[in-house]
């Protein structure tokens, strides 16, 4: 996968990066497995904004990925490689031996008419899912599970992958790309590979425009609002922040504090935080 740029026939593609698509295999998804995709715009169940500047964009359907992979021992094979909207990474269209489909993500470098399995009993190859106690140390894993059956949480990003660094006991300590080091049980399912589409964050988008198309609205600094509005606000010119620490509009502390809840579950099995100043 390559990136394209065009002629600086306009302002708007003078910088503008696409990747080539010649890996999309299919035009329309499979529509039994796509729902129709609500627009709630960074609101929560309340209708309350929980997360600002969201808004607009294309119409989209969200489509059904399978994170569990709990279709052991059956056999498919991929027949279509397509784009999803809705995700940084490609996903691919499966066709089991038994007729159903399901979609999966798709690792880096898979290829339509590639077989995949998941089970105990499958092999070390790229987008077979398999429990963490039958993959060597030193394999690349995405689409990881935190607890046994409830289907991948980690790593299911464009680019994203992660080493098994050792097996001890009942668990395997994983080095995740954020250089965290966590405790995962071994009865946990991974897929073999690198989540496919690693160019992703190289794009160049060009102009506001594309980023209003995906459904993200404008948003302005601090530092150019009125103090009224915002704590950066004010001052004479280009005063900066002009704070100890930058705030939140609302007068909270915008880094440095915690916000991981100190007895959560997880903690015990967290080796190494991503975070220098602690867990």
């Amino acid at each position: 996968m390559t990136l394209i740029t065009r002629l600086p026939t306009s302002p708007g593609t003078r910088h503008r990066q696409n990747l080539r698509g010649d890996w999309v295999t299919a035009a329309k998804p499979f529509k039994p497995l796509t729902l129709a995709k609500a627009k709630i715009t960074g609101r929560n169940y309340q209708g309350r904004i929980t997360v600002r500047h969201r808004g607009g964009g294309e119409k989209r359907r969200l489509r059904l990925i399978d994170f569990k992979r709990d279709k052991h021992d059956i056999p498919g094979q991929i027949v279509s490689i397509e784009y999803d909207p809705n995700r940084t990474a490609n996903i691919a269209l499966v066709v089991y031996t038994d007729g159903e489909k399901r979609y999966i993500l798709a690792p880096h470098g898979l290829k339509v008419g590639m077989r995949i399995i998941a089970g105990a009993k499958g092999e070390i190859e790229l987008g077979h899912a398999l429990p963490l106690k039958k993959i060597p140390v030193g394999t690349p894993i995405h689409n990881l599970e935190l607890r046994p059956g409830k289907g991948g949480q980690l790593l299911r990003s464009a680019g994203s992958a992660a080493l098994i660094q050792s097996k001890e006991g009942a668990f395997a300590t994983v080095v995740l790309p954020s250089k965290e080091i966590r405790l995962i049980p071994l009865d946990c399912y991974a897929t073999i590979g690198q989540v496919s589409n690693p160019e992703w964050k190289t794009l160049s988008l060009g102009k506001a425009g594309r980023q209003r198309h995906r459904g993200i609205r404008p948003h302005v600094r601090g530092t150019a609002q009125h103090p009224g509005s915002h704590p950066h606000g004010g001052g004479e010119g280009r005063s900066g922040v002009g704070l100890v620490q930058p705030k939140t509009p609302w007068g909270k502390p915008a880094r440095g504090k915690l916000t991981r809840h100190r007895k959560k579950y997880s903690r015990s099995l967290i080796i190494k935080s991503r975070r220098q100043s602690g867990r």
